[in-house]
């Protein structure tokens, strides 16, 4: 399968340590985290698979401007990092070398642009400064804990 990602959601995979904005979205986004290493990753402008939950809110702030402009900056920042463009429609697969390397870039600011304003930003600032000990996306293994 396939795994449908917004631009800033590959920083926010990064972090992620089951926190979030309600239960159904932490249990959708804890189903996921495990697929990030075995399956595909597409690309998609708007709300992707993680999105999913907070859809059927009256306004979603999916879809919200300061959320388009966090997709481009961070599309931006990971294809600087990769040393290739990275845009809707793009499909890769995250492998540990990227991830060592995409979370060695956070913890040290390079690739932080998106998040600026993000009201997770101290968390993740937080988990990144503790060596991400905390992620539900694991080092050397495809599994979550």
């Amino acid at each position: 399968m396939t795994i449908s990602l917004r631009g800033h959601h590959l920083l926010c995979i990064l972090t992620y340590a089951g926190n979030g904005y309600s239960p159904d979205f932490v249990e959708n986004y804890n189903r996921i985290i495990p697929r990030i290493r075995d399956e595909d990753i597409l690309i998609v402008a708007g709300p992707d698979d993680i999105c999913i939950p907070l859809l059927g809110e009256d306004k979603p702030h999916c879809f919200g401007e300061s959320v388009i402009v966090r997709d481009g900056r961070a599309l931006e920042a990971i294809g600087s990092l990769m040393g290739r463009s990275v845009e809707v429609g793009y499909t890769l697969r995250l492998d540990e070398t990227y991830l060592e390397r995409a979370r060695w870039a956070f913890n040290r600011g390079i690739i932080r642009a998106a998040c600026v304003g993000c009201e997770w930003e101290p968390l993740c600032t937080r988990i990144a400064a503790d060596d991400y000990s905390s992620t539900f996306l694991k080092r050397n293994s495809g599994k979550s804990e």
